[in-house]
Parts: structure tokens; sequence; C-alpha cells
């Protein structure tokens, strides 16, 4: 090995790699970062069997083809201190090739190399893609869906950890439920070629996020093969396993013909409910609405006895037709409507013991809120 590289560059393929590092994995092995030189480009891995990302970079070469693994922690701390420089040069030390010496500027770092015969197989690129959609619309599907998912130290249910993405019909959905809330986002997409539906753990999706957000592309190109979904623009690749348990029927939460609805000032609402959640208990963390067919207003309130109680009036665009008390909890409420942009936005009612549906609506539904819609259960409360 024995190369030089721009220093922007280098820095730009280990910080994306970094992402899939396993650096709490009993493997050692997974630590690394493998570097593998091919003529005039170096191609960067890393993965924790999870997730795995690849992308690949210009070099000046000046040795033979080869391929090394070094500790990707350090080498990410290494990249992010690196004197000013335009170069980096990185080559095998003359000794028994254990060592890589890299310099940049005055600075040198002799690394060890890791075995790269342990190192796994990432695999390529499939040949058939299933779509391409544009990574804006991708980052607001995932913000919109992913928090209402459970992390996996939190549930033995692993397809509550996981946002279920079906293509078809010239969409995407993307779906996630920790069993008492739901959060779904509808997008079109650029191009389909192959329908299918796919469940990928959220924490999996928001490193694919993070990658998305730094390479310069529009579109997001997908592939599929057994059990890995490949999301791949602007050169780099990113490799995410998927959960092998059927992702709960939605279809069948979603609530349908909801005669009470509750129109509110999006804003509003969620101040209120910021307020109001102050004094709800902490087992339930419930909040009350009340509303009646006298007043175009609910009435939210809280209380425990640990905190105290707290009430108060929201308005509301329209009397509602039907009366009703109902509870929610209030972080359930507040985490759905942070994630909106529209000016108002509707409550769907039923009974007290039916999910509420929550979505935009009036003439000022943001473009970003399009095909948004969010389930909650409601609390029951004793006594």
């Amino acid at each position: 090995m024995d190369f030089v590289s721009m220093k922007n560059e280098l820095v730009f393929g280990v910080k994306l790699a970094s992402y899939a590092l396993g650096t709490r994995s009993s493997m050692p092995i997974l630590s690394g970062l493998k570097m593998e030189i091919t003529g005039d480009r170096l191609r960067l891995y890393a993965t924790d069997l999870e997730r795995a990302v690849r992308c690949e970079i210009p070099i000046e070469n000046k040795g033979e083809d080869e391929s090394v693994v070094l500790n990707g922690a350090i080498l990410s701390q290494i990249a992010n201190h690196l004197p000013e420089d335009d170069r980096i040069t990185m080559k095998r030390a003359d000794d028994d090739g254990t060592i890589v010496k890299l310099r940049c500027g005055e600075a040198l770092f002799d690394l060890p190399t890791l075995p790269v015969e342990d190192y796994p197989e990432i695999a390529p690129l499939p040949e058939k893609r299933i779509g391409k959609v544009a990574v804006e619309k991708f980052h607001r599907g995932l913000e919109q869906t992913a928090f209402a998912s459970l992390k996996a130290n939190e549930t033995t249910r692993l397809s509550l950890t996981g946002v279920d993405i079906v293509i078809g019909g010239g969409e995407m959905k993307m779906v996630a439920t920790n069993g008492y809330r739901l959060a779904m986002k509808t997008l079109s997409m650029d191009e389909i070629l192959e329908e299918g539906e796919f469940l990928i753990e959220a924490g999996v999706l928001s490193d694919l996020d993070r990658v998305l957000s730094q390479v310069n592309a529009s579109t997001v190109d997908i592939y599929r093969n057994d059990g890995q979904v490949f999301f791949s623009a602007g050169g780099v690749t990113f490799v995410a396993k998927t959960i092998a348990e059927e992702f709960p029927d939605f279809d069948r939460v979603i609530p349908t013909g909801n005669t009470i609805n509750l129109t509110f000032s999006r804003q509003a609402l969620l101040s209120s409910l910021q307020r109001i959640e102050i004094t709800a208990a902490e087992e339930s963390g419930a909040v009350t609405f009340r509303v009646n067919t006298e007043e175009s207003a609910a009435r939210i309130n809280s209380s425990s006895k640990e905190k105290g109680e707290a009430e108060e009036r929201v308005r509301l665009t329209k009397v509602p037709s039907e009366e009703i008390e109902i509870s929610f909890k209030a972080e359930y409420l507040i985490d759905a409507m942070k994630r909106m942009d529209s000016e108002q936005i509707v409550l769907w009612l039923a009974s007290p013991e039916k999910a509420g549906l929550i979505e935009p609506t009036g003439d000022g539904i943001s473009p970003q809120d399009e095909g948004f819609l969010y389930v909650c259960m409601p609390v029951r409360l004793g006594g």
C-alpha cells in the first residue's frame, strides 16, 4: 500500500464509513475499516453486520493493489483532527507490513492493521434495481415515522423496532408503531421497477439518513436481495439488514368512519399540551380532552397527586357535532405535532375507547406533511 489522496476526500469517506462501525461488537474485526485499493480508486468499507457502508474515492496509487483493515474509531478520530494540508499519504511500513504510516503535513501516525482475512464479506450491489426516490422525500418520511417505533432494548418484538417500507402503486409507504401509536407517511417515487415490502430497524435507517444528508445526490436508488436492502446515492452504498418478522397489519389499525372531528391550530394545541403535560401523572402521562356541542373549544386537563392540576381551553374551528371525553398520553401527541409544519390539524374521534387519528387539514397544509397520518390509542384512566 502506497497512495496519496486529497485530504477532504479521504476524511469524507472515513466519516461516512464510520456510521457502520461495529464499535460495541464482541467481534474485534467489526471495529475495523477496510481499505481496498484497485488502480486509482480506494474503496472504504465498514459494517456491524446489521448495516454496512461502502464508498469510493480517487487516489494516486504509487504501489500495488491490495487491502488493509485499520481500527475505524482511531482512523475517524485522526480524520477529525488532521492539520491544515491538502494531501494525505498512506503506505505500509517496510518491516512486516503490520503497520500503516499516515502522514498529513507534519503529523505522522503509525497505525496497526487488523487481519484482512477475518473481515466479513460485504455483498456487492445487486444488478436489479427496484426503484428510485427523492432523498428529500425519503428523509421526511423517516422523520415522520421512525420516532413511533421502539428501541431494540425496549422490546423483544423486533417488528416494533422497525420501519415497514411498502413499495407499490407508484408510491412508497413508510410505517412504524410501538403497539400504542402508529405513524404512516405515503410519498411518491420517481421510479418503481419492482413492488415489495421490507422491514428495517429504525436505528439503522437513522444512520442511513445521516449518510444521505452528506452525499451530494438528489435521489437514492434502492436494490434488494435476500435479507438485505441496498441504498445507493452519489457513489455511496448503504446496506441494511431486514428484520425477519411480520409487521402488524397497519391497515386494520387505522380507524375509519370517525364521526367527531376536532380541528385545531397545530401550534396552539402543541403549546397547550406541552404546558398541560407538566402536571400529568408519571405512570400514564395522560391528558384529557373534553368537548361539548355548546362551545367551539376543547378543555384539556391533567392532574396528579404529586404535581397538581392544570386545565386550558384550546379553540376549535367549529362547534363539535358530538360530546366526548377522551384521554391520551401527551407525549405521543406532542411527538407527532412537533414533526408537522401545517397550520391546522384535525383529531378524528369515534368514542373514548377507540383510537384517535391525526392528520393535517385546511388550506395551510404544508407540502412536507402531505401523506402523513398518525394513530394514537387512548389511555384508560381508573376511577
